[in-house]
């Protein structure tokens, strides 16, 4: 994680730009609604807590500019990210899966 979200300048709702998304998903620990927690390094490596549970898998970008994840044994998947921006400061990112159209939001802790 580098922390440097302060770094990031962005519209809510706006997408990731895809030379974005290493700093975006690098920038810290996000934390998920259902108290989950997930970091993202830059060497690609991505680690998901949930209930004291540690699960790892990979992340990369697409040659369409999208985010992709890869849970083993078989899990893929890839989304839209898009900015969530709250009084004129980026405080998470919000992933639109493409096929199965779910939706969450991870902020930035």
């Amino acid at each position: 994680m580098n922390n440097r979200r302060d770094d990031i300048s962005a519209q809510d709702g706006a997408p990731v730009a895809a030379g974005d998304i290493p700093a975006a998903v690098t920038a810290h620990r996000l934390v998920y609604s259902d108290g989950a927690t997930q970091t993202f390094s830059s060497d690609g490596t991505t680690r998901y807590v949930e209930g004291g549970r540690e699960t790892e898998g990979t992340w990369s970008v697409d040659d369409t500019g999208h985010f992709c994840s890869f849970w083993p044994p078989s899990y893929r998947a890839a989304y839209d990210l898009r900015w969530i921006v709250e009084g004129g400061k980026t405080v998470g990112l919000r992933f639109l899966e493409l096929r199965g159209g779910s939706r969450f939001e991870g902020r930035y802790q």
